[in-house]
């Protein structure tokens, strides 16, 4: 049986997807308001009460496992797709920043404290984040030694450090950082094509990645989600949001066509992968929807239907816990190219 020092060794730094997802739903919950009443507000504060909870547990745990087994961190900063997890710690720090302002909007005057706890965590996830994006990328330089540019990189995963850069305009500019929240913007926005242009190729050279890394399907919904909400929120035309509005369903649609798949996977860390893409096309839809249009309608649909996602991704992890299936080595590593042969890579 697994003992907790062993479980420690397995926590690896895709456990901050959890804080990520909870972040994404709060920040829907909160855009919900104008349509739902003020009882969202509150509700999105318990939200964020349990997102910062288990952050604070996260950071603990994975300080303890860098200093009790740093192989295992090593392990992870080397595997050809784990190591694009190293940008999630940052990524749900900043969330969790942009879920505080959205709450209370502290001024310094009047509250500066908070206001102080607010810009730091902010500052240190953007920066987090961008040195993360940097280092995962100075890896391509490697070519096709151990650690390069090889197709199994190429999953949805590699969103989150390199297209996360579109997240910290979401606070940023309400926070007064705008310059820099819009020159991390378009790291982003550059690399979204590019990312999704390497997948297709992969797919269409190399096969599709494994079954067990499905659900990280729904975090190509993530970038025009993102992208729609920060044009919005920078004055953008209206237009533009529902371009991307647009992009984001119908990239919904296209990856829920794997669904079969998905559900077929019994659940592992790569199933929350699915929280905070669902949870940003939800708060582009209730962005957009005014009283009387269809989106009034889909919208509240759409926050509930994310709202159990999530609730069910709470309770599945909680059971994985419970029974020892989680915090345990995930068959992930195998990622057999086309023409290979198996055991080769």
């Amino acid at each position: 049986m697994t003992t907790r020092h062993d479980a420690l060794q397995h926590l690896a730094p895709a456990w901050f997807t959890i804080v990520m997802g909870l972040c994404g739903l709060g920040l829907a919950w909160l855009r919900a308001e104008p349509l739902m009443g003020e009882l969202t507000a509150p509700l999105a504060g318990l939200i964020g009460l349990l997102a910062l909870a288990i952050f604070v547990v996260l950071a603990v745990a994975s300080a303890l496992r860098l200093r009790r087994h740093p192989q295992a961190w090593a392990a992870d900063r080397a595997h050809p797709v784990r190591h694009v997890f190293m940008a999630a710690m940052p990524a749900a720090l900043l969330l969790l920043a942009t879920l505080a302002w959205g709450l209370f909007h502290p001024a310094r005057d009047d509250a500066p404290l908070l206001r102080g706890l607010i810009d730091a965590a902010w500052w240190t996830g953007s920066i987090g984040l961008w040195l993360a994006t940097l280092w995962t990328l100075t890896r391509w330089w490697r070519g096709n030694q151990p650690g390069g540019l090889v197709w199994q990189v190429f999953t949805p995963a590699l969103l989150i450090p390199v297209v996360g850069n579109v997240l910290p305009p979401l606070a940023g500019l309400g926070l007064g950082h705008g310059d820099w929240a819009m020159a991390q913007f378009g790291i982003g926005v550059l690399f979204w094509p590019v990312l999704l242009t390497l997948m297709l190729v992969r797919l269409a050279t190399q096969g599709p990645w494994p079954d067990r890394l499905m659900p990280g399907n729904l975090i190509l919904i993530t970038p025009p989600a993102v992208i729609g909400l920060v044009l919005l929120q920078a004055g953008a035309p209206l237009a533009l949001g529902w371009g991307c509005w647009g992009v984001s369903l119908f990239t919904l649609a296209w990856v829920l066509t794997q669904a079969p798949r998905i559900l077929a996977q019994p659940f592992g860390l790569p199933h929350w992968g699915m929280s905070f893409p669902l949870a940003a096309f939800t708060t582009l839809t209730l962005t957009l929807a005014r009283p009387g249009q269809a989106l009034a309608v889909f919208g509240p649909i759409l926050l509930a239907a994310t709202s159990l996602v999530v609730l069910g991704l709470l309770l599945a992890t909680w059971r994985g816990l419970r029974d020892g299936t989680l915090l345990a080595p995930e068959p992930v590593a195998s990622l057999t190219p086309v023409g290979a042969t198996p055991g080769t890579t």
